[in-house]
């Protein structure tokens, strides 16, 4: 890329996250004559690209369609030609950070929702009872993909009581080693100059259930009404997919926010060191059990399970850690063979040592 060229890139995408690193992995792709630019929207095999020349209409049909993990996604800093009806993606560059779940639990497919983010905001609304199980869900994604997460409880001038409203924070900050969390009201205003500082001169993206008011949010951080908002119901606090696809747009006061459209499920791909972040509490008591492949469950020495008879650590704490490694553990074992038949070996030596015990416990009643 001549120094030129760079130039008119770096003044024309900069506020979509260029920068000198970005420069040098596309300079290859700048020596062939093609564009460099962010994708801010895809769209049935098409994206739309900014990039020095404005905002191009492409297709995506040059990247490995195969692959749902290698598609382009929102927030893809890609190739694309100068000229051409259509326009072509050529490539993506190597992502810094990918946010991935599970299609499904009965597939062994993952999809990814966005690309190269700083900070994951999980939007959680004070409308409806909390439910620390799925914060907890999507913190993992959040850790896994090598983004800072964030949770942000929405919705707070519905908690007029700020001793109630702080226990709330305390509930979640229990739930969320190492990551802030942040009450705010769109409504009202509060709190978002905080937010707007945390996630500012980086790329954010939104995540969070339907009704949980991440439109009204990202609003509210946008400065004017780019996305719609619907009422949610009032019986169960949800709201209809008012976002539909996944959207990135310039903050005011700096950085680039990517909007996704309510998640219903939210499944773990491949997030093993993103739970052990999520639960860090647990695997370093772990490391003091007496076997290093305790399962914490009933084996003598174990010092997770004493840390809740000493009520260090809540039950349901342990519980949704369980949960978590064995809905991973399965989703893993779907694509590797060889975790396949090292967890089916552990089966057996569980289930051995669990005969051999009935059999023990069974000899010295006799």
């Amino acid at each position: 890329m001549t120094s030129t060229s760079r130039s008119t890139a770096h003044s024309a995408l900069s506020p979509y996250g260029w920068d000198e690193d970005w420069a040098d992995a596309f300079a290859p792709y700048a020596a062939e004559g093609l564009l460099p630019g962010r994708v801010v929207r895809v769209d049935r095999g098409q994206c739309d690209v900014v990039t020095p020349d404005g905002v191009l209409r492409a297709d995506t049909a040059f990247v490995t369609p195969h692959d749902p993990l290698r598609v382009v996604c929102t927030g893809d800093w890609v190739a694309v030609e100068p000229d051409g009806d259509p326009r072509y993606v050529r490539t993506y560059l190597p992502r810094r950070t990918a946010f991935v779940r599970s299609t499904s639990s009965k597939r062994s497919e993952g999809q990814i929702l966005a690309a190269n983010v700083d900070h994951a905001i999980v939007a959680v609304s004070l409308a409806v009872e909390l439910d620390l199980a799925r914060v907890e869900r999507f913190l993992a994604l959040a850790w896994e993909s090598g983004a800072q997460p964030l949770v942000v409880l929405t919705k707070a001038d519905l908690v007029p009581d700020p001793v109630t409203l702080a226990h709330l924070v305390q509930d979640v900050e229990t739930s969320a080693p190492g990551v802030t969390v942040l009450a705010v009201s769109a409504a009202l205003g509060e709190g978002l100059d905080v937010l707007a500082a945390v996630v500012g001169g980086g790329t954010a993206v939104l995540l969070g259930q339907s009704g949980a008011g991440k439109s009204t949010l990202a609003n509210a951080l946008l400065g004017e009404d780019v996305m719609d908002v619907q009422a949610t119901r009032d019986v169960d606090g949800k709201g209809r997919h008012t976002t539909t696809t996944r959207n990135l747009l310039v903050m005011p006061g700096g950085g680039v926010l990517i909007d996704t459209p309510g998640l219903r499920g939210v499944g773990l791909w491949d997030a093993g060191g993103g739970v052990g972040q999520v639960f860090a509490e647990i695997e370093e008591l772990a490391r003091d059990c007496r076997f290093h492949d305790c399962a914490h469950e009933s084996e003598p020495g174990c010092a997770v399970l004493a840390a809740i008879d000493d009520g260090e650590l809540p039950e349901r704490r342990l519980e949704s850690y369980r949960k978590l490694m064995r809905e991973n553990q399965r989703i893993v074992a779907k694509t590797d063979a060889r975790l396949r038949a090292e967890i089916r070996k552990e089966w057996k030596r569980r289930g051995a040592i669990g005969k051999a015990a009935m059999e023990a416990k069974r000899g010295h009643l006799r």
